[in-house]
């Protein structure tokens, strides 16, 4: 059995995860030795039967939205479910972008080890929480990740999503540490393996639109804000006050991104057509056309990369 990527995504994020299998493929010299699959949301059908329902998230009742940016993230965990519990998988969200070959960290030596990712940053990296955005996984010893009956288990207040998202429901144990180089948050170098545009704030095909994404509850530093940002939704709605995603402070970043595209637009495998309704549906930035055309080639893109010196993120 190959080891498979999944990526997983949404109606909101599929352009991203065309563009991330593209990536995952065309930049490593061993293509043909692993299968990539996108997990879309919308065709598990437990998920579409909670919409509006309370579940459990950071010690507090949320409303689950499908229509929500994010509402992909707990397909992170279906992969080994996907194979069978059989092989080797590796998980990345639709806003990971490979400029290395991932086939090296596919047959990475996981030390026995089920899981490999990298701790999150700040408080909760430090408490031991794990960025599941890309996780490797040994499918065999997984056997007790069972999606469908987890995800209805937040609505019954068993089961935390926060603790869930942050592998902290899992014997540490049997968590290895990847390399940040493989889930590079926001950070771009030569040393970078997998971007990962995880600021939703600027990732750069939504540049100029309205914000469609619930922040956290808490921002760290400031005093009550997490029953003030609670307060506000019940009030005015998920999405009130949020204002307009930015462009991104690194515009090597949005230039991996376009030059990514415009390749998949001339091979086929993104149409101009698919574009425009992306557009339209305000999943996409409404100068697209306008960046793919002032977007340098991507070899040229990458010959920059290769010039930046990795600092601390």
């Amino acid at each position: 059995m190959k080891p498979c990527v999944f990526i997983q995504t949404n109606h909101k994020q599929i352009l991203g995860a065309i563009v991330a299998e593209y990536a995952l493929k065309r930049n490593s010299a061993n293509a043909d030795k692993f299968d990539v699959k996108i997990l879309h949301h919308k065709d598990f059908d437990f998920f579409l039967a909670r919409e509006g329902q309370s579940y459990l998230r950071e010690g507090h009742q949320r409303i689950w939205r499908n229509n929500d940016l994010q509402s992909f993230t707990l397909t992170r965990f279906m992969p080994p479910e996907q194979m069978g519990y059989e092989g080797r998988s590796l998980e990345i969200d639709p806003d990971i972008f490979a400029v290395g070959d991932v086939w090296d960290l596919l047959q990475m030596d996981m030390g026995g080890k089920a899981v490999l990712a990298r701790p999150l940053r700040g408080k909760k990296g430090a408490a031991g929480y794990m960025a599941t955005s890309v996780m490797l996984m040994d499918n065999a010893k997984l056997k007790h990740w069972k999606v469908e009956e987890q995800f209805n288990e937040m609505f019954e207040n068993k089961r935390d999503y926060g603790e869930w998202i942050g592998l902290k429901l899992e014997d540490p144990d049997t968590i290895g540490i990847m390399d940040e180089v493989w889930n590079d948050l926001d950070r771009l170098t030569k040393d970078t393996k997998m971007l990962h545009t995880t600021l939703r704030r600027t990732q750069p095909w939504k540049t100029g639109l309205q914000a469609d994404f619930v922040p956290r509850d808490k921002k760290p530093g400031i005093p009550f804000s997490g029953p003030v940002n609670r307060l506000k939704r019940k009030i005015f709605g998920d999405y009130a006050f949020l204002g307009k995603y930015r462009q991104h402070p690194d515009i090597r970043q949005e230039q991996l991104f376009f030059a990514l595209l415009q390749e998949c637009v001339d091979k086929g495998i993104v149409t101009p057509e698919m574009v425009k309704e992306q557009m339209a549906l305000n999943h996409v930035r409404h100068d697209a056309f306008e960046v793919l055309e002032r977007t340098p080639p991507l070899d040229d893109v990458l010959a920059e990369v290769a010039k930046v010196e990795p600092m601390a993120a």
